[in-house]
């Protein structure tokens, strides 16, 4: 009977995937806001926005999940490494916004009604240009209670 080869091969790199890959990172931050249009009455302001319209804020404990698609490293098998990836959120989002009243005190929410809808296009902006070239940003998802969020799969491509 011949011997059998029994030396191990040093693994290969599996070849370039066929498509992207998402991979989600999840961060908390807290925060105070109040929904007001400035250009409208107090009255208006009451009736559209209820409670929230609150001259004396109110806040909510959110949840900022944001996913990003690529093809993963031959070398490493990341589409980007986690950890980078939260370090980008904290610097894009969670240093500036926690423990914060997003009407007054975030530089980029000037000007800004804080919805949850018009908060994920406002952490888009602030997130899409610092991620590495080799990743692409696929969503930006903001819970503001467990039942209620919204998402945001970037500006059109049209």
């Amino acid at each position: 009977m011949p011997a059998r080869n029994t030396r191990r091969r040093p693994p290969r790199p599996d070849p370039a995937p066929a498509g992207d890959v998402q991979v989600t990172r999840q961060v908390h931050f807290t925060a105070a806001h109040r929904l007001h249009n400035p250009a409208r009455s107090e009255a208006w302001n009451r009736r559209q926005f209820c409670p929230s319209a609150n001259p004396n804020w109110h806040g909510h404990n959110y949840v900022l999940e944001v996913t990003v698609k690529g093809r993963p490293d031959p070398e490493t098998g990341y589409v980007i490494d986690l950890g980078e990836l939260k370090r980008i959120l904290h610097r894009a989002v969670v240093e500036r916004c926690d423990h914060r009243n997003l009407n007054t005190e975030v530089r980029f929410l000037r000007g800004v009604i804080p919805t949850t809808e018009n908060l994920v296009i406002a952490f888009w902006r602030e997130i899409a240009p610092r991620l590495p070239l080799t990743t692409r940003l696929h969503r930006v998802r903001l819970y503001e209670t467990p039942r209620n969020f919204a998402d945001y799969h970037g500006p059109d491509e049209s």
